[in-house]
């Protein structure tokens, strides 16, 4: 059984390098929007490079996360958490010192396996040294102090960019990794799962990963055309099919067809990808317009996107304990068409537009929609499957948001017909970010419409969420599997 106590020196060393491991990762999933335009006029980058900035961490991110959790499980948590940031350290010197934007797309692509091997295990370490009566005490600190991280995230990337300059973004996650991996393997002790058995589902991780990639290839690159793109999209396509296969006749799958199974389990994931696509392509866009179009510093940007986070971070919790009230059906359907009507507003936000008259109002409004419905949104996937499943059904939906997050980043300039310069050009972005705006707008309210079709009240004994406040925006909170023993 678990032993180390909350109180004890072993405790808050244990807590201090689980949560700078898991805020690295974090981090670096909102931070680096903030730097985006500095980092093309210095890189002489075009718009399809600063997508792939974004996109490269994120596709191997989404496609490893559930094999990272899987590794941990079987060859000792602590192992893989120290092996995953010191991968996602040297991928950040990588990043920090890049000569040209494709060094630093492959970095990123580098720094998201080293984000799928630590986030996983950082929760997991949690729940697997805790003492049962110090465990819940211990989550809510552990994901307070990562929603500050995230609060706080934007602003410091924006001083940096100003200051420093942006490759320090990536460059201060090696000094991070240096305090965070000694104290991981002097003071955390190993666990695992003596139950894990099996091959791992490595080919299986290789073709999500695989279709993620070409089909956000073809979408970045459609807009030149050519038999390059519709190549990379069947491809695409037919490694989503040939990944579909091999999950139904492996005996061991990472993502076993059969949880969908689940009706409610599928409708959450569906809003889920509806919801996390229209955030992750507002997140990109916008602190792009704030700086292209309205003439904000990186500091100012990511200062003015804060109220969201901020919102997250003091109301997630009540969010929670309403939902657990009336059920999740209301603020699924509710929190989606919030958002939806702060990206609406977001149409105010042009040349010369005023913070408080027409910035500040929509992303109160956005962050209030955000509230309402992730909370509930990964109590509802929790509760939707069996609880020695809720940690894969945890894991899954995480990997969706964050897949749909990435679509919608190579998506929407195609869809809104944005140019190869258009980050240059703030009349031709200003006009291509009021129809992102109308796609996010439309996304959500689909998501609110299945929400509103198909979500029930899951059953009183399910399991419920351990992660009580949230700070991120591009993905739900990962809870962890039910904690079986430890492993000496």
């Amino acid at each position: 059984m678990p032993d180390v106590r909350l109180a004890s020196p072993q405790g808050k060393w244990v807590l201090l390098t689980t949560v700078l491991g898991s805020s690295m990762a974090m981090l670096d999933s909102t931070v680096v929007n903030v730097a985006l335009p500095r980092i093309g006029r210095d890189l002489d980058a075009n718009l399809s490079a600063l997508q792939w900035t974004v996109n490269a961490y994120m596709v191997t991110l989404a496609g490893l996360i559930l094999l990272g959790g899987a590794l941990g499980d079987r060859f000792g948590r602590r192992k893989v958490f120290v092996v995953g940031v010191v991968w996602f350290a040297v991928a950040s010197l990588l990043c920090g010192i890049a000569p040209n934007a494709g060094v630093l797309i492959a970095a990123r692509a580098l720094q998201g396996v080293g984000g799928a091997l630590l986030t996983p295990g950082s929760l997991a370490l949690i729940q697997a040294s805790f003492h049962p009566d110090d465990r819940g005490r211990a989550v809510g600190l552990w994901s307070g102090f990562g929603g500050i991280g995230a609060a706080v995230g934007p602003f410091v990337g924006g001083w940096l960019v100003d200051g420093p300059g942006w490759r320090w973004v990536f460059l201060l996650n090696v000094p991070v990794a240096l305090v965070c991996v000694p104290v991981a393997l002097r003071h955390v002790p190993e666990s695992g799962d003596q139950g894990a058995h099996g091959r791992f589902d490595v080919l299986g991780a290789v073709l999500g990963a695989l279709a993620l990639a070409l089909v956000t290839y073809a979408l970045i690159e459609a807009g030149g055309g050519g038999a390059v793109v519709a190549v990379s999209a069947v491809a695409g396509l037919a490694a989503a099919v040939a990944f579909v296969v091999v999950e139904r006749r492996r005996p061991d799958p990472m993502m076993p067809p059969d949880i969908f199974a689940s009706r409610q389990f599928t409708a959450v994931n569906l809003v889920t990808l509806c919801v996390y696509a229209a955030l992750g392509g507002f997140f990109f866009l916008a602190a792009l317009q704030l700086q292209v179009v309205v003439g904000y510093s990186a500091l100012a940007a990511g200062t003015a996107l804060l109220p969201t986070t901020v919102l997250m971070l003091l109301l997630s919790a009540r969010s929670g304990e309403l939902a657990d009230r009336i059920g999740p059906r209301i603020p699924l359907t509710v929190g989606p068409l919030l958002c939806a009507a702060g990206m609406l507003l977001m149409l105010r936000v042009g040349p010369g537009a005023s913070y408080a008259a027409d910035v500040l109002p929509a992303l109160l409004v956005l962050g209030l929609g955000m509230v309402t419905l992730v909370a509930p949104l990964t109590a509802t996937v929790l509760g939707s499957v069996s609880v020695v499943r809720a940690g894969l059904a945890s894991g899954i939906n995480n990997a969706a948001a964050r897949a749909a997050g990435l679509m919608a980043v190579a998506a929407l300039p195609l869809l809104t017909g944005m140019g190869e310069e258009a980050y240059q050009e703030p009349a031709a972005f200003d006009t291509a970010f009021d129809k992102a705006m109308g796609w996010c707008a439309g996304a959500l309210v689909v998501g609110a419409l299945i929400a509103a079709a198909v979500v029930r009240r899951p059953p009183p004994d399910c399991k419920r969420p351990e992660c009580l406040r949230h700070g991120g925006v591009t993905a739900p909170p990962l809870e962890g599997e039910p904690v079986r023993e430890r492993l000496g």
